[in-house]
């Protein structure tokens, strides 16, 4: 009898100890994905147009743009500038397009700056991200 009633107890206590589990393992976020961020920076004096990814997304001066949900894999992006009233002639510098790659938890800002000087616009822009820098290849412990 006693061994019997050793038996239930020890069945009571496993049962508890799956549903404590099974209770754990639910509440806990399985999700395997980490959020990437591509940000877009006006600090230009015209609009922008960014084409990224099949779609055109309109930045206008002053503006940020925060794209987020995105998945790793890389891509390009391309910039189209306006250029303010009273401006001659434009141009632009630096990193108007591109291609960018997404890896898990990256985070990449696009900078957007200009200069108006003597009736001539320069757009500018830079891009910084998250990432390591450093070669993947790049072995410090071996030859």
């Amino acid at each position: 009898m006693f061994n019997k009633l050793v038996r239930i107890t020890l069945k009571k206590h496993l049962i508890l100890a799956a549903l404590v589990a099974f209770v754990v393992l639910s509440f806990t976020n399985c999700e395997n994905s980490v959020e990437n961020s591509l940000t877009f920076k006006n600090l230009a004096a015209g609009g922008l147009l960014i084409n990224f990814k099949g779609s055109v997304h309109t930045v206008d001066a002053g503006s940020t743009l925060k794209l987020t949900e995105l998945e790793k894999g890389t891509y390009t992006y391309a910039t189209t500038f306006e250029i303010p009233a009273g401006a001659t002639n434009g141009t632009s510098q630096g990193d108007i397009a591109g291609t960018i790659t997404l890896k898990a938890g990256t985070k990449i800002l696009v900078l957007y700056s200009s200069t108006f000087v003597d009736g001539s616009y320069t757009l500018y822009a830079t891009i910084s991200n998250s990432d390591d820098q450093a070669p993947e290849d790049e072995n410090p412990t071996g030859p």
